[in-house]
C-alpha cells in the first residue's frame, strides 16, 4: 500500500521444437527511486528427469537527483524431477556480482535458491525453498496450494527473513487465469497483488 514499493512485472514464454524462449520486464519504485531490468531467456529438456534455462538481464538504476547506472547480469538455473511427484530446483541470479556503473564497490547481490516442491495429490501442492542473498540473512519460504473446484486454488505461505505471511486464491477460466495476492509485514502492512495469465490453446 505504499508508492515507493510498487512493483510491475510481465513475462511472455514461446514453446518451440528448439526449446522455449522468454522475455521479461520488471519495474519496481516510483519517480524518486526506480529499478528496472529487462531479461530475454531460454531454456529446454535434457531429459526426462532435468530441464535447464538461462537468462540474460540489463538491470538499471534511477535516483532522482543522482542519476542513473545500469549493468549486465545473468541467472542460470535447472529444475530435477526426482519422481512423477517429486521435483526440485536450484537457481543462481548474477553469480559474478556484476558492477553497477562505474563504481568496483557499487554492485548488485548475487542471489542463490535451491528448492523442493511436493504434488501429493491432483489439487494439493507443497513447496520449500532457500534463498541466499549476497550479505543478507538466509531466507526460507514454505508454501502450500490447494485447487478445489476445477476453477479455483488458495495458497499461502511464509517467508522466514522477513517473517511475512503470504496468502492468495485464483480463478480459472478457459485461456485465463486471474490471482489475487496479499503478504503481511510486520513493518510495513498489507502489500496486495494481481496476476494475470493467458495462456494460448494448444492446437488439436
Amino acid at each position: 500500500m505504499l508508492n515507493e514499493l510498487n512493483l510491475f512485472s510481465a513475462a511472455f514464454a514461446l514453446p518451440t521444437q528448439s526449446g522455449n524462449f522468454g522475455l521479461e520486464l520488471q519495474h519496481f519504485g516510483n519517480s524518486g527511486y526506480g529499478e528496472m531490468q529487462a531479461g530475454i531467456a531460454y531454456g529446454r529438456k535434457l531429459s526426462d528427469y532435468v530441464d535447464i534455462g538461462a537468462q540474460f538481464n540489463y538491470y538499471t538504476m534511477r535516483i532522482s537527483g543522482y542519476g542513473n547506472a545500469a549493468a549486465v547480469n545473468f541467472a542460470l538455473g535447472a529444475i530435477f524431477h526426482f519422481t512423477d511427484q517429486l521435483h526440485g530446483g536450484i537457481n543462481v541470479y548474477n553469480p559474478t556480482s556484476s558492477k553497477l556503473g562505474k563504481y568496483e564497490e557499487e554492485r548488485i547481490p548475487a542471489l542463490y535458491s535451491v528448492g523442493l516442491g511436493y504434488d501429493a495429490s491432483e489439487n494439493f501442492f507443497v513447496s520449500t525453498s532457500i534463498e541466499k542473498e549476497e550479505n543478507e540473512d538466509l531466507n526460507v519460504i514454505a508454501s502450500l496450494q490447494y485447487k478445489f473446484a476445477d476453477r479455483f486454488l488458495a495458497r499461502g505461505g511464509i517467508a522466514s527473513a522477513s517473517s511475512v505471511f503470504f496468502f492468495g486464491v485464483g480463478f480459472s477460466l478457459q485461456s485465463f487465469r486471474v490471482d489475487a495476492t496479499a503478504s503481511v509485514h510486520p513493518q510495513l502492512g498489507i502489500t496486495p497483488g494481481l496476476m494475470l495469465i493467458y495462456v494460448k490453446p494448444a492446437k488439436e
